[in-house]
């Protein structure tokens, strides 16, 4: 059957090791069945030095992979160097970027892309943003399906395309002060970097002690985990192109295959969710953001 969608490896948000890091790509290189991999630091900017110089490695194995790579951005740009850094992701020109912060908006030069993590609601900043030259919209993981639908017919009126947050953990907020630190007696500035104790995030409970949140660095995530792999028909009708799976500690090559089987058609929603469960037996899955009351609601049948 022919491909319904363009699978893309979102950016690692946790601050895994470096040797972690790039065993992860070279598996996503060899193995995964994915179009695109968004790779680059979106969360904290302290966690870049411990991994940068094994990003030029990863981009050469996902390109001989057959992956078109895009460098991704920050997602709160405050510091000087985290100006420049921003700056110099558009001063080289052999990668499409992909912008979660609009202060890159001074230094874009297209095509680019646009992060799920810019607040694209309605279709009027789709389109002023597709004016500017973005191409790819990644849509904010919050939206709901009547609100895709229609951004999803206004990015083909402007010769872009959408693609969904598909899989993962849902980033919901950034903030400039680091609860991860916090929890730890620790400040920002000493944090030690304890976030890499929790490689899928910190889950937060209620006083109550149910799952609520999850804590990553200065990120404030969803305790459930974004699964959209039984809605893969409804968002090909309502003219989704692209599928965002993000990185989780597991076998995530298993991930993006079950995606891509679905996608294509070789096996349906039911045999792949069964298939993700086995991959990931701890995830409680959600797709409540899309169609339920609210984010957290369990998965809804097709």
């Amino acid at each position: 059957m022919t491909k319904k969608f363009s699978l893309t490896v979102g950016p690692l948000q946790f601050n895994w090791s470096a040797d972690a890091f790039s065993d992860f790509y070279a598996r996503i290189a060899d193995e995964a069945p994915v179009d695109r991999v968004v790779i680059g630091e979106t969360v904290c900017s302290k966690r870049t030095p411990f991994y940068e110089d094994r990003i030029p490695a990863a981009i050469e194995r996902l390109q001989s992979g057959g992956k078109t790579v895009v460098l991704g951005s920050l997602a709160m740009v405050t510091l000087e160097r985290e100006k420049r850094a921003a700056r110099e992701l558009f001063e080289q020109t052999a990668l499409e970027v992909e912008i979660n912060d609009l202060t890159l908006m001074n230094w874009a030069r297209p095509p680019f892309s646009i992060g799920p993590l810019i607040n694209v609601y309605n279709e009027a900043t789709l389109a002023y943003l597709a004016g500017q030259g973005a191409k790819m919209f990644c849509l904010p993981p919050e939206a709901p399906f009547a609100s895709v639908e229609k951004l999803a017919a206004a990015a083909g009126e402007c010769g872009a395309e959408v693609e969904l947050w598909a899989y993962g953990r849902i980033p919901l907020a950034i903030s400039s002060r680091c609860y991860h630190a916090r929890v730890h007696g620790l400040s920002k500035d000493s944090c030690q970097f304890v976030c890499d104790k929790d490689p899928d995030g910190l889950t937060v409970r209620t006083l109550d002690g149910a799952d609520f949140l999850a804590v990553n660095g200065v990120q404030t995530m969803s305790h459930n985990t974004c699964n959209l792999i039984g809605d893969l028909d409804r968002l090909a009708a309502a003219g989704v192109r692209s599928l965002r799976l993000s990185p989780h500690t597991g076998d995530f090559v298993a991930v993006t295959k079950a995606f891509a089987d679905v996608a294509s058609g070789a096996i349906s929603g039911d045999e792949g969710l069964t298939r993700l469960r086995a991959t990931a037996p701890e995830a409680e899955f959600s797709n409540g953001f899309l169609f339920g009351a609210c984010g957290a609601a369990e998965l809804t049948p097709a």
